[in-house]
């Protein structure tokens, strides 16, 4: 055998190689596209609509949350609303001596603008500073209430991580039905198309991470 012949062996063998390669490579970021291009209809997990004791607005976003529990304390699926409160920025813009109005002041001023009687709404207690703490707050309250079922009202990207925390810290017997609020201009299938939209996403992905490890990161203050 000449080493003509070696040659010609080898050649074959490395272009054969390198098609391999080729081909993972573009199997690789051909699935990273698609997953990329997915994930905003992942994080949109809504549940069917259901009769409640109660329906449950989340802090921010406003007014969409509020105006969406209007709507369905309208249409009777629940007789009384539940809000969060959350103390920041108040407590800092109090501290500087510059006058805030709370947020759940104005839900509260939504919420019978859209004709929600005041004597339907409550205020939770303790203050809240993210997500896991508003859960903490409505199942305590939905155990010393002895309610079975809350309608929670958010935003459509914020949907998946709220039900992987209400799995999580949702110590209460009862059941949670989450909504995200009809007019959410949220775009699951082409969430790339504006900065904010984005930001949601990377946000969201990063909370359903950090709870899926037992969520290590704990809120800034």
């Amino acid at each position: 055998m000449t080493p003509g012949d070696n040659a010609e062996k080898v050649q074959p063998r490395h272009r054969r190689i390198g098609w391999i390669v080729l081909l993972v490579v573009a199997a690789a970021i051909l699935g990273s596209a698609v997953l990329l291009l997915g994930i905003g209809r992942w994080l949109v997990q809504q549940d069917p609509l259901e009769k409640a004791q109660a329906i449950v607005v989340l802090s921010g976003r406003m007014p969409l949350r509020a105006m969406e529990a209007a709507r369905l304390y309208r249409e009777g699926y629940a007789p009384k609303i539940w809000l969060t409160y959350s103390v920041e920025p108040g407590a800092s813009l109090n501290s500087l001596g510059v006058n805030y109005v709370a947020e759940n002041i104005y839900n509260v001023r939504v919420l019978t603008h859209e004709g929600v009687p005041e004597n339907a709404i409550q205020l939770l207690q303790p203050s809240i500073v993210n997500t896991a703490d508003e859960i903490v707050d409505i199942s305590a309250e939905m155990t010393a209430q002895n309610d079975r079922t809350v309608i929670i009202v958010t935003s459509k990207v914020h949907t998946r991580r709220v039900r992987i925390l209400w799995n999580k810290l949702g110590t209460s017997r009862g059941r949670a039905i989450i909504r995200a609020a009809s007019d959410d201009p949220f775009e699951p299938g082409r969430w790339w198309r504006t900065s904010g939209d984005a930001l949601d996403v990377v946000r969201e992905c990063l909370g359903i991470l950090n709870a899926w490890a037992g969520m290590p990161l704990r809120p800034s203050h």
